[in-house]
């Protein structure tokens, strides 16, 4: 996000297919997903950011593999001088509902419109991780066939990440069977 009177929103088109999204990526060996989340962010759009909040997660089906993506609402700093990585062809920065509906991806289009108000209305940076586990509410309610389905999670504001929300709930798994 771009602040100012009319705050913007990034969008980046990828080359391979044309499609306007949000942006995003893959987590390389080791790394955190919020990590992973700004170092993507930064090459894709070719601006330095600080981290806010937590905003959610989605996920749907490549081909046999069930992708997972985590967002963090970011405020650009400036630009970083490179361009963005060759995947993307190009960046854009619009407003909420423009952004919304340039998105080709219906549930990306979804999250942002369920996410976009609180984007716009907060300002404050990230808090440290509490140690209790946040509620977490899930949108749109489950059907018959939900795991078939894309998922969205959205979090509540200043909440931690879904996979951290997993790792904890297998790690307290692992410790009561110890």
């Amino acid at each position: 996000m771009r602040g100012g009177p009319r705050p913007l929103i990034a969008l980046v088109q990828r080359s391979k297919d044309d499609a306007w999204v949000l942006p995003k990526g893959k987590l390389k060996r080791k790394e955190a997903p919020i990590v992973a989340a700004e170092r993507e962010v930064v090459e894709e759009t070719g601006y330095r950011v600080e981290i806010h909040d937590y905003l959610g997660a989605i996920s749907y089906k490549v081909g046999r593999k069930l992708k997972l993506v985590e967002f963090w609402r970011m405020q650009a700093l400036g630009k970083t001088g490179r361009r963005p990585t060759d995947d993307i062809k190009a960046v854009q920065w619009l407003p909420l509902e423009a952004a919304i509906k340039q998105l080709e991806l219906p549930l990306e289009q979804l999250f942002l419109r369920n996410v976009g108000p609180r984007v716009l209305g907060t300002t404050a940076p990230v808090a440290a991780p509490s140690a209790a586990r946040p509620p977490v509410v899930a949108l749109p309610a489950p059907a018959p066939d939900a795991a078939r389905l894309p998922a969205i999670v959205v979090a509540e504001e200043g909440r931690r990440s879904f996979l951290q929300l997993l790792m904890d709930a297998f790690t307290f798994r692992r410790r009561s069977r110890a």
